[in-house]
């Protein structure tokens, strides 16, 4: 099964109202975030995609690179959602949900959340989501929200040997390619239904859900942020979508930037 995106069948079947009815593919981009927040400030309507074989300049939270090679699933669909930006963020929530529930559901993987836009397939990455945004004053113009799937790689060929140990794909889980089409139709359909959700009921039940997978919970682990380093048992993740870690002197502190990692005994 080729690694190569079946352009043709992005929008054959899907089964959604609004999301990826106007998409755009490209071979190579720098960044299908970049090429996206592009396409909003043009006035690409909400569910507008960008999706590329490759980044050329993939990026994570806080600027970190993203390898992203041939085979992978890596798209950006702009959302224009009523929210305060405090609101906007927790979107990384609702991406991670929909990747979870369907990577899950798909290939009967045990599947994680990882605080606060990781999906780990056991034990190792596989997904990130990245959202940015664009505002004026206190309300929000347009969010691009960002999912990278490692799928149709072997990761130990086509990702740096420094992210072997935490990194995997699905090829690598399953032994196997996969319908790259059929990921990503899966991946829409759920994104546009836990959208919904998100923007009917708000973000609780949606944070409810996630927390279903969010197995660092009630471990020891370890948020580097900027300088500062904080180790502590994870006890929740909240309302603003912080991490609530309690600290060895018994205090709760809530972070809302920061990289997890679990903390190895």
């Amino acid at each position: 099964m080729s690694a190569r995106i079946n352009v043709d069948g992005f929008q054959e079947g899907l089964q959604t109202k609004w999301l990826g009815r106007n998409i755009f593919f490209s071979r190579a981009v720098h960044s299908t975030n970049d090429w996206a927040k592009e396409l909003a400030e043009l006035g690409a309507s909400e569910g507008t995609i960008a999706i590329a074989e490759t980044q050329t300049a993939g990026r994570g939270r806080l600027g970190k690179d993203w390898v992203s090679p041939k085979g992978g699933l890596w798209f950006t669909f702009i959302l224009r959602p009523r929210l305060k930006p405090a609101e906007a963020v927790k979107l990384v929530f609702v991406a991670g949900l929909a990747v979870a529930q369907v990577l899950h559901e798909l290939h009967g993987f045990k599947v994680e959340t990882k605080w606060p836009n990781d999906v780990l397939v056991n034990g190792r990455k596989i997904c990130g989501v990245l959202a940015e945004m664009n505002t004026t004053g206190g309300n929000v113009n347009f969010v691009a929200l960002g999912v990278g799937v490692n799928a149709n790689f072997d990761a130990k060929k086509a990702l740096p040997k420094k992210l072997w140990k935490d990194a995997t794909s699905l090829e690598s889980e399953l032994g196997r390619k996969i319908r790259l089409e059929k990921l990503f139709k899966a991946l829409l359909e759920r994104l546009e239904v836990i959208y919904e959700k998100f923007l009917k009921e708000g973000f609780n039940p949606i944070l409810e859900e996630w927390k279903v997978y969010a197995e660092f919970l009630g471990h020891q682990v370890e948020v580097v942020s900027q300088n500062e380093k904080l180790v502590g048992l994870a006890s929740d993740v909240n309302q603003e979508g912080a991490l609530v870690l309690k600290l060895e002197d018994g205090t709760l502190n809530s972070v809302f930037v920061g990289t997890l990692s679990l903390r190895r005994r």
